[in-house]
């Protein structure tokens, strides 16, 4: 499976001839290990954003008009996009995933709560995948008392 990828646009410096470097504004650069997040409907749209402010790609389910998609279903697009899935669905997800040969992550955000808690929980989980690659392995971020744990174990299981 190929690394993630993520164009980002914006100017960039390249070497010309003489060894100078000059800016080529607007042109996309590739780079490596940068995750491609799938947010779940049932977390906040402004997970989107955390990602993207992380360097990361994502998208929301619902902006992808598969809001009303059986799990799944969504299951194919993930698979087909290379998607690193974030949920909250744990149970349902860990069973489809646990089917699955070769997935891009899966995080779980545990329990349901708030958006601005939602975005703590993801953050954590953000700052512990740093650059990595989490191909097939599941994060699970949830608060014990007054902090964040982050777990982190395979799956498929072998």
């Amino acid at each position: 499976m190929s690394p993630h990828f993520r164009a980002a646009a914006g100017p960039h410096s390249v070497r010309g001839r003489s060894g100078s470097q000059f800016a080529l504004p607007g042109s996309v650069a590739r780079r490596p290990n940068v995750a491609k997040f799938l947010i779940d409907e049932c977390l906040h749209t402004s997970l989107v954003e955390l990602a993207h402010t992380a360097g990361n790609a994502a998208d929301h389910v619902n902006y992808l008009g598969r809001g009303s998609a059986k799990d799944w279903q969504l299951m194919d697009t993930i698979l087909e996009r290379n998607y690193t899935f974030v949920t909250n669905n744990r149970s349902d997800f860990l069973a489809l995933y646990n089917r699955t040969q070769v997935h891009a992550g899966l995080v779980i955000i545990v329990p349901n709560v708030t958006p601005h808690r939602q975005r703590e929980l993801f953050q954590a989980a953000l700052n512990h995948i740093g650059r990595g690659e989490i191909i097939n392995v599941v994060l699970e971020v949830e608060y014990s008392g007054d902090r964040i744990e982050c777990r982190q174990y395979p799956l498929p299981i072998k």
